[in-house]
């Protein structure tokens, strides 16, 4: 199996703070995996690393995304290679509908008729004449998020945290978004597109499955492993607990 995503040795600063430490992880192509961690582990410096954005400065390691070093290219070259990621906090874009976001990534009748059905089934009509996330609920931003990855099929998908901040009801659906963005093909489910999720409720996990997962604290992996016995021993013991454990398997090893 191919890998699609491999980073080696990575350190990231921001505004001169070092956010990740000697970071490696691999994702094969065709795998989903997830990132666990509290608040301020460093997911979304990660995620925001891999996308190119300038504020996050990688003094060391490397990025390959199908075999290519891709450090030195910025956001519009990584997205070309298809590389996309939905934000957990993304930013209110005065002046720029949803609708032209839609007209300028449909590139054809077909194309779309297809983003038409799709605005009707994950109920994205009501916001395309709005400026982007403009005056949105946080489930809403989510959704209108996933909606613009749907449209581009990127290759790699990157979701920073798609169940914060959100209701149940605004959870199920957005559950089924990340299903319909992850199914390469509709017919054969299990063939899937590549992806990273970073999750600190775990909830959306619920709803995808998984092929690995990591826990992540102070911007280094603590461990991985299947995800459903890492899911389930955070949520009987919480991180605190995950961190204790990596801890005392530290010190046995000493």
């Amino acid at each position: 199996m191919t890998n699609l995503l491999e980073i080696r040795d990575l350190s990231v600063e921001v505004d001169d703070q070092e956010i990740i430490h000697d970071l490696d992880l691999t994702i094969p192509e065709g795998e989903v995996h997830a990132l666990l961690g509290p608040n301020g582990c460093g997911k979304s410096t990660l995620l925001m690393t891999i996308m190119g954005f300038p504020a996050y400065e990688m003094t060391k390691g490397r990025i390959l995304f199908d075999g290519r070093d891709i450090g030195d290219l910025d956001i519009t070259e990584r997205a070309r290679l298809g590389i996309g990621v939905a934000q957990q906090r993304p930013p209110t874009l005065s002046g720029v509908t949803l609708l032209d976001i839609v007209d300028a990534l449909a590139s054809n009748a077909h194309h779309k008729e297809a983003v038409d059905r799709m605005s009707d089934v994950y109920q994205i009509k009501p916001f395309l004449d709005r400026d982007i996330n403009a005056g949105l609920s946080g489930g809403e931003i989510k959704r209108t998020e996933l909606f613009q990855l749907l449209i581009t099929h990127p290759r790699f998908a990157m979701l920073d945290e798609p169940d914060s901040g959100i209701d149940l009801e605004s959870l199920a659906l957005v559950g089924q978004m990340v299903g319909a963005l992850l199914s390469k093909d509709p017919s054969r489910l299990a063939k899937r597109r590549t992806a990273l999720i970073i999750t600190h409720t775990n909830q959306i996990l619920d709803y995808i499955p998984v092929d690995k997962a990591y826990i992540m604290r102070d911007g280094r992996i603590g461990c991985s492993g299947n995800p459903h016995i890492l899911i389930r021993e955070v949520r009987k013991h919480g991180y605190e607990g995950c961190i204790a454990c990596l801890r005392a398997a530290r010190e046995a090893t000493i």
